[in-house]
């Protein structure tokens, strides 16, 4: 039997490289994989125009369009990319904000209502830290350029005060003062100037990063793999053949971060790293799967529907590929 050719768009990532290369083969499929583009681009293309039939997409996206009648795309629970969202929040030097729960009754600018990372952080500033959505003023722009649009449709909360300023950037306002902080999954340009007077709200994000997994057991997914209905309507066994595919990837991945003998990455003590995040995570540090991320994938969800990102309430159930639910196997 012939292989069925399919194309895909992902980043590039050291944990799904060996699938790009045919290193890794997946059972029935020949894929086609496109030419490599910035993640941005690649959720653009596939949101608006299907452009292929595998691709990277922005969790929140994902979950909004999935939670509305007609959505014709499904996901696979593959996590290309993850991360905290502690570090992802700055404020100006000169502020009086010291900490989380003092951004209540601020001017917050986040890039997307829909973004999963501004989702996350939201999530954690109203449950860990008290601060209503509404007692916020949310401003809405690109980070580092003018011209950024919400890309699904939204039920924003009654109440909650929305404004988007599109002749404007994320960074401009906060270094001018016209905003109070900014949650972006990037950083403002302004941040990054040697003579920034813009600052992480957290000093020691990695140790409320941490702190948050140990109390929470949330660790944010940001992406998952999604495909056309058709496809998976057409061939069943396309999803699970896939997702066996990525997890063999990402346990080759795996093992060449643990080598002790050479370093598969520009960074020293990268072995020394990648063991400290299995003494903390656990034997698989970045799983795929439904079970081994349940709590991760309940919180984002419960978040995005409390926000108005999602249309109806969702569970990790409604999400992904029902073939895939079992336990990830290789």
């Amino acid at each position: 039997m012939n292989a069925l050719e399919l194309s895909i768009a992902v980043g590039d990532y050291d944990h799904i490289r060996d699938l790009l290369s045919g290193d890794v083969a997946v059972d029935g499929v020949k894929l086609r994989v496109v030419k490599k583009h910035p993640v941005e681009e690649i959720f653009y293309r596939f949101t608006k125009y299907r452009e292929w039939d595998i691709s990277e997409m922005s969790f929140a996206k994902y979950v909004s369009m999935a939670s509305q009648p007609g959505c014709d795309l499904v996901a696979i629970p593959v996590f290309p990319s993850r991360a905290f969202r502690h570090s992802s929040i700055y404020v100006r030097n000169d502020s009086a904000i010291g900490s989380a729960a003092d951004l209540a009754g601020k001017r917050i600018g986040i890039p997307e209502w829909a973004q999963t990372a501004s989702i996350y952080t939201r999530g954690m500033l109203v449950h860990e830290y008290g601060v209503a959505l509404d007692s916020v003023d949310w401003v809405q722009a690109g980070v580092n350029e003018p011209g950024r649009k919400e890309k699904v449709a939204l039920k924003i909360p009654s109440g909650v005060r929305y404004t988007p300023m599109p002749h404007s950037s994320l960074s401009d306002l906060l270094a001018a003062g016209q905003i109070d902080a900014v949650f972006s999954a990037r950083a403002p340009s302004a941040f990054l100037r040697k003579d920034s007077n813009i600052k992480r709200l957290f000093g020691d994000p990695k140790a409320a990063e941490l702190a948050y997994w140990k109390k929470t057991g949330i660790f944010p997914i940001m992406h998952v793999v999604a495909l056309r209905r058709e496809i998976v309507q057409r061939n069943p066994w396309v999803a699970m053949n896939l997702l066996q595919a990525f997890e063999a990837a990402k346990q080759r991945s795996l093992e060449r971060m643990l080598d002790i003998t050479a370093s598969h990455a520009p960074l020293p003590w990268l072995s020394f790293y990648a063991e400290q995040s299995r003494e903390i995570l656990g034997e698989d540090f970045w799983p795929y799967g439904v079970e081994a991320n349940r709590v991760t994938l309940s919180a984002f969800l419960a978040f995005a529907w409390e926000q108005g990102v999602c249309h109806r309430a969702l569970a990790p159930e409604d999400i992904f590929v029902e073939s895939t639910l079992s336990s990830v196997r290789v």
